[in-house]
C-alpha cells in the first residue's frame, strides 16, 4: 500500500522543477514516517538533477539533507517515537551483511547502498528525496537530531556536516594539527567550523579573500587567496591535512607542496574532470592523496551529537518551494552563504 504526498519534482534534466505528487510506501514494521520540515540543497543535487554525473532517473525528487518530526512508527520500531526530531542523510538502506556494513561503514556497502533519491530500493522501486512533505525510512537509517540545534540549520549536517566531519576525524584533526580547508562553500564552511571545534589550527584556502571575515568568524585562524601567486610559496610544507571541498579542477601538485611530512590531501569535492599530479609531489614528503565519502550511520549520529555539544549548525538561507530553480543557479555561481534550505511547508498541496 502507498500514500500520495506532495513534492517538488524534476521531470527531466532540462525542465524546471514543478509541483506534483509521488507515492510513498505505507510504514512497514521497522519504518519511521517523518514530516519533513526542511531539506537542504547540496551541489550534488544539482549534478544529478541536471545529469552532470551521468544518466539519472526521472521524474526526480532530490534532497538528502532532511530534517523533520516523527509522525508515525511501525509496530517493531524501538529507536524512535512520535514527536522525535530526526534526520535522514544520503542513503536509506544497505545490505547490512557485508564487512563494511557490519563495521558501521554503510556508505561503502559492497552491494551498494540505497541512495535517498535517484536510486532504487533493492526491490526495484525508485527512491525519492527530501524536496517533499513526508518520507518513510527504516529506523536503522534515521538519525536523531539533538535538542539545541534548530531543524533548519541541522538539515545540511546530514551531508555537508558528515562529509567534512568524517575525514577530519579519520585523519586525526585536533590540537597540534594544522588543517587547511579548500573552499568556503556549503561543505567548506562546515569543515572550518568542525575542524576548529576539534581543536586544530585551521586555515582557509579560497580563490579570493571575499569571505575572510566569515571564515574567521567560523573559527579559521588564517585565510589565504589561492589566486595570489605567493600563497603556495608561503605555505610550502605547512599542513598536516588538507580537505578539498571544491568540485572544480585544482592544481593538485601545488596543494601537495603545502603538506608537511606525512601530510594528506583528501578530496571530498568531486570535480567532473580527471585530476592529475606528479608522483614526485607525493614521494618528496611521503605525502598521501586520498578521498572520503560521507559517513556511516553511527558516525553521522556522532557528528550530530558533537555539533550539538559545540553549538554548531550550518549557516543557511531558507527559501520557499518556488525558489529552487533560482537557488540552483545561485549555487553554481557560488552566490549563497552558505547553504540553501527549503522550507517544505511551502510546498503546495496538489489537487
Amino acid at each position: 500500500m502507498t500514500t500520495t504526498i506532495n513534492a517538488i519534482k524534476k521531470p527531466n534534466a532540462e525542465a524546471p522543477f514543478e509541483f506534483g505528487t509521488i507515492e510513498r510506501r505505507d510504514p512497514l514494521e521497522h519504518d519511521v514516517v517523518i514530516d519533513i520540515k526542511f531539506a537542504g540543497i547540496c551541489h550534488s543535487d544539482i549534478h544529478q538533477a541536471r545529469e552532470e554525473w551521468g544518466k539519472a532517473i526521472f521524474p526526480m525528487v532530490p534532497g538528502h539533507e532532511i530534517a523533520g518530526i516523527v509522525t508515525e512508527v511501525g509496530s517493531g520500531v524501538t529507536k524512535y517515537q512520535v514527536g522525535d526530531r530526526v534526520g535522514v542523510g544520503c542513503f536509506v538502506d544497505s545490505c547490512r551483511e557485508c564487512e563494511n556494513c557490519k563495521a558501521g561503514e554503510e556508505q561503502f556497502c559492497t552491494k551498494g547502498n540505497v541512495a535517498t533519491y535517484n536510486g532504487r530500493q533493492y526491490s526495484g522501486e525508485e527512491t525519492y528525496g527530501g524536496y517533499s512533505d513526508t518520507v518513510v525510512v527504516d529506523e536503522n537509517y534515521v538519525l536523531g537530531i539533538p535538542e539545541g540545534i534548530d531543524l533548519d540549520i541541522a538539515a545540511p549536517l546530514l551531508c555537508a556536516g558528515i562529509t567534512t566531519y568524517s575525514p577530519l576525524k579519520h585523519w586525526g584533526a585536533g590540537p597540534g594539527k594544522k588543517v587547511a580547508i579548500v573552499g568556503m562553500g556549503g561543505l567548506g564552511h562546515m569543515g572550518v567550523k568542525i575542524a576548529a571545534a576539534l581543536g586544530a589550527e585551521v586555515t582557509v584556502l579560497s580563490q579570493s579573500l571575499s569571505k575572510e571575515e566569515d571564515g574567521k568568524a567560523f573559527g579559521a585562524h588564517h585565510y589565504y587567496a589561492t589566486k595570489d601567486a605567493e600563497t603556495f610559496t608561503k605555505l610550502r610544507g605547512e599542513f598536516d591535512l588538507i580537505i578539498n571541498t571544491v568540485s572544480a579542477d585544482i592544481d593538485v601538485d601545488a596543494y601537495l607542496s603545502t603538506l608537511a611530512l606525512n601530510g594528506s590531501l583528501v578530496f571530498v569535492g568531486a570535480p567532473e574532470k580527471p585530476q592529475s599530479f606528479r608522483a614526485f609531489s607525493l614521494i618528496g614528503g611521503r605525502r598521501s592523496l586520498a578521498g572520503s565519502n560521507i559517513g556511516g550511520i553511527r558516525e553521522t549520529q556522532e557528528m550530530l551529537d558533537f555539533c550539538a555539544e559545540h553549538g554548531i549548525g550550518a549557516t543557511v538561507e531558507v527559501i520557499s518551494a518556488d525558489q529552487v530553480d533560482e537557488a540552483y543557479d545561485r549555487v553554481v555561481k557560488s552566490d549563497v552563504r552558505y547553504r540553501f534550505v527549503i522550507d517544505t511547508a511551502t510546498i503546495p498541496a496538489s489537487a
